[in-house]
């Protein structure tokens, strides 16, 4: 926007129109005579232009610079060319209606990126604002533009916010980022692919130690567990062996003493008669020799 136009804005009240008139001091400036260049028609013709007045034409420069004209006269094999913004040095004026007046820091970024970078659409791109600082994420509609016109739409919008009061500025990509030769951005994202790989290769060397330690370790709490239980079985054999053995202590003593009864009974009995047959012997003999007896 044009300095005198800008100025006059201020203070204007939202939904009033106004009519604005602008100097060429403040406009596009007055006419400078010697941005008026005189050319041969050869040079146009051997570009296959054939020049009128009134035409707009496009010159580049030995510097390589190109300037945009309109041609004034075209005679005697010559071309007058004028460089002069057509509306150099005249009086401007303006009809203005006040629609809207942005208060939001976070909108106020979204006008000047849909001014700056009209093919964007501001509503997708990330913005944190802060008091003195802004950043500015473009990631995401990166694609929407060419990076040329993404790189002059950022250095525009750096001294548009600082002209807002913003002291640090940050992009997303930044300047340097979009200015990076394709060859090195395909470097990096090789190296990020092999560093990758890398990483993919270790944890696959990696996983067969692991389950080879799982493994171990299965087989370890396997045989713990199975030793465990033969250690329980053996343990529930000692003492059934042991209540057997008990039980058949138990039984021995019993037979042994019903033996020893028997034998002394019978050692009694065998006494007994015994004593009666000599008894019965004796008497005989006495009954025969009462004599002896006597």
């Amino acid at each position: 926007m044009i300095q005198g136009l800008d100025e006059q804005l201020e203070g204007l009240e939202v939904g009033k129109k106004y009519e604005i008139e602008v100097p060429p001091e403040k406009g596009f400036g007055k006419r400078d005579p010697k941005l008026i260049k005189t050319f041969t028609l050869g040079q146009f013709r051997r570009q296959g232009i054939i020049p009128f007045p009134g035409m707009p034409v496009e010159i580049e420069t030995e510097g390589g610079r190109k300037l945009r004209g309109r041609v004034l006269t075209v005679s005697g094999g010559r071309v007058r060319v004028d460089f002069n913004h057509p509306y150099a040095g005249k009086h401007l004026v303006y009809e203005v209606e006040i629609v809207e007046k942005i208060e939001d820091p976070i909108e106020k970024v979204k006008a000047l990126i849909e001014l700056r970078l009209p093919r964007i659409d501001p509503n997708k791109v990330v913005i944190e604002v802060g008091e003195k600082d802004v950043v500015v994420d473009f990631t995401s509609v990166k694609d929407d533009v060419d990076k040329g016109t993404l790189v002059l739409g950022e250095l525009l919008l750096e001294g548009d916010l600082k002209f807002l009061g913003y002291e640090e500025v940050k992009f997303r990509p930044s300047v340097d980022e979009l200015l990076k030769p394709p060859e090195t951005e395909e470097g990096e994202a090789a190296e990020r692919e092999a560093g990758e790989a890398t990483e993919a290769a270790e944890e696959r060397e990696e996983a067969p130690e692991q389950e080879a330690a799982e493994e171990a370790t299965e087989e370890k709490t396997e045989e713990s567990v199975e030793t465990e239980e033969a250690g329980e079985e053996m343990e529930e054999e000692s003492e059934e062996t042991s209540e057997k053995a008990e039980e058949v202590e138990e039984e021995k003593p019993k037979k042994s003493t019903k033996g020893r009864k028997t034998r002394r009974t019978t050692r009694k009995k065998s006494t007994t008669k015994k004593k009666a047959k000599a008894a019965e012997e004796k008497s005989e003999a006495e009954a025969e020799n009462p004599e002896d007896s006597e």
